[in-house]
């Protein structure tokens, strides 16, 4: 029935778990106002038939609708309104919620073309390569203008913004391939911003990340984002005001950061997640940590989407040598990137 109704609505193929869900909820939305418009063409055409004017001096009667009949014109249309928002914003949270052993990979759009970066390496152009039956979150930004990576096959699109990141997840059950393509107009050659999914068996997967690996140049044989991170971090003078071993500085130390939270000034608190230490960067003015003074200057025009990924790897593989141990009590990390 789903693949009948699939071609009957002339939709692309079902290339992800959430395509499936959100098909679904296509189809109970498509069919129920589809019968409803049906329903209300019956009855209009019962009543031009029933009730129509025979002679001038046979007027239509007036005819007085019971309570309980309005109660259902009004009930059933509010029931169904109620039970759609309830199954799209089950998908929603669904969709906003990454599994934590999602392999994630940073995304930048650029006039006219995808960057593809895996935190342990390699890069790619155009060609999006992971494997099947693993949650996969992509971390998006763009270079220059906004962009929109949207994979119809996936059923899925959100916005690369310069100077931020989002972020969205999939999982593609089986191997194959699925067309990228950005859309969000963006320039003379927009409808050429064209790239790939290509979904591999995990075995095929492993073998073709090492296989990019050795072919390289040992000139080129690709560091992780997160030893690059470190590197940014020196040469932009980061850890002149952050530390990475827990002791307070002039802004937050970096250890364990990631995934904490932060309290703000003025009260409340932020998730320290890829977007909030991504706008840190950009407008560290924006959320400023209690405590501390608002001294850091703005990253902007400073840090490519490359370097800030890779800055944003380096503090999450900042972490506590032991689990549960917090960084005041073992100052001790371990850098899971290197």
């Amino acid at each position: 029935m789903n693949e009948l109704l699939r071609r009957l609505f002339f939709l692309p193929e079902q290339g992800s778990t959430f395509a499936v869900k959100v098909d679904h909820l296509h189809y109970v939305l498509l069919l129920t106002t589809f019968a409803v418009a049906v329903g209300i063409g019956a009855v209009g055409i019962f009543f031009l038939v029933r009730y129509r004017r025979r002679t001038a001096s046979d007027p239509t009667p007036r005819v007085v609708a019971p309570v309980w009949l309005e109660a259902l014109f009004i009930g059933v249309p509010l029931s169904l309104f109620l039970l759609w928002f309830v199954l799209g914003f089950k998908q929603f949270v669904w969709v906003m919620s990454p599994p934590q052993d999602a392999l994630d990979v940073y995304v930048t759009g650029k006039q006219w073309m995808w960057k593809f970066t895996y935190p342990g390496g390699p890069s790619a152009i155009d060609t999006l390569v992971v494997p099947a039956g693993r949650p996969v979150r992509l971390l998006l930004t763009s270079r220059d203008v906004i962009h929109s990576f949207y994979v119809p096959d996936f059923r899925m699109k959100r916005d690369a913004v310069p100077g931020r990141y989002t972020d969205l997840w999939f999982e593609a059950p089986k191997p194959g391939r699925h067309p990228v393509l950005c859309a969000e107009y963006c320039g003379l050659d927009h409808s050429v911003m064209r790239g790939e999914v290509v979904v591999l068996p995990p075995a095929d997967f492993d073998a073709w990340q090492d296989a990019q690996r050795r072919n390289l140049p040992v000139a080129r044989t690709p560091e992780s984002m997160a030893v690059r991170g470190e590197r940014v971090a020196a040469a932009q003078g980061c850890l002149q005001c952050h530390t990475v071993t827990g002791a307070p500085h002039i802004g937050p130390t970096w250890l364990g950061l990631y995934g904490r939270k932060e309290p703000l000034e003025g009260g409340g608190a932020v998730l320290a997640d890829e977007a909030y230490l991504t706008e840190s960067m950009m407008d560290p003015l924006a959320k400023v940590v209690a405590g501390y003074a608002p001294v850091m200057p703005g990253y902007h025009s400073r840090l490519s989407a490359e370097d800030t990924g890779a800055l944003v790897e380096f503090i999450k593989s900042l972490r506590p040598l032991r689990p549960g141990v917090t960084a005041a009590e073992e100052p001790v990390y371990v850098p899971t990137g290197r």
